[in-house]
């Protein structure tokens, strides 16, 4: 089959980003491992001490620490949160529910820094900024409306008489929701839990407006590398890039490890028996 002239340009402006992303990606790499690199297409010699520069400059494993920490407990409290309130918006109807919906939906569409501000403002009000409490509590403002949203659909799939059959059997709410409903939530949970650690880990704006010197995530820590006073050299800011990188990568493979890219596509085209 002939590709049309349009679809040859569509294909063509595709390839062409995409050598400049991997070209993009590729000089970094190369030039966190360089001696020097001027003016040549390759650096005058290769070495990795750039890395053990940035990991004691920076205090990388301190970073990871709290990077870890910051989205564990967001995952964590986001799921505890988000769970109950996807599950009382799928199966409740009550005034004022499209509202609620839209009001979810609008940490999610709106840009972080728009209501990031006025959320550092009332935050070092309470003395909470600067802190790992505040860098959580920011964080949970578009988190927990995402797992609500990537839930709600899970839960509407579900059969409510699987529920009211529970209940005719003696079974109390707790235990309904306890041995019933979550072995068949399980894989949206975890679909919702892996989304929001990718989403904390790369959140820049909130984290960057309450975070403190010891609440820094990695990605503030690569700006501050990048922007702060002082003469740090380039490859040694590459080498940290490179370190954020990797660790979202490797975050990503987890994540497909565990869960199928149309496996939220899919369990909604499925049938309610």
């Amino acid at each position: 089959m002939k590709l049309s002239i349009g679809a040859w340009l569509t294909w063509a402006a595709v390839a062409f980003f995409l050598v400049n992303v991997f070209a993009l990606v590729i000089s970094v790499v190369v030039n966190s491992f360089s001696t020097q690199w001027f003016g040549t297409w390759w650096p005058a010699g290769l070495t990795t001490s750039w890395y053990s520069t940035a990991w004691h400059e920076m205090n990388l494993l301190d970073v990871l620490l709290v990077t870890l920490q910051v989205s564990v407990v967001v995952v964590v409290l986001s799921v505890v949160l988000g769970v109950p309130a996807a599950y009382a918006l799928a199966r409740r109807s009550f005034p004022g529910k499209q509202l609620v919906n839209v009001l979810f939906l609008l940490p999610i569409l709106m840009p972080p820094m728009t209501y990031g501000i006025p959320l550092a403002t009332v935050l070092y009000k309470f003395g909470l900024a600067g802190s790992m409490t505040g860098v959580v509590l920011a964080n949970l403002v578009p988190s927990v409306p995402f797992v609500i949203l990537t839930m709600t659909p899970f839960i509407e799939q579900i059969d409510p008489k699987i529920e009211a059959a529970a209940r005719m059997c003696g079974a109390r709410t707790s235990a309904v929701f306890g041995r019933v409903l979550a072995p068949l939530l399980v894989p949206g949970i975890l679909a919702a839990a892996i989304l929001v650690l990718v989403r904390t880990v790369g959140m820049f704006e909130l984290t960057f407006l309450t975070a403190g010197p010891t609440s820094q995530t990695l990605v503030v820590s690569l700006y501050e590398a990048m922007f702060s006073a002082g003469i740090r050299a380039q490859q040694s800011v590459d080498a940290m890039a490179v370190i954020y990188t990797g660790s979202m990568a490797v975050l990503l493979v987890v994540a497909l490890r565990f869960v199928n890219p149309t496996q939220l596509v899919t369990r909604l085209k499925e049938p309610v028996t």
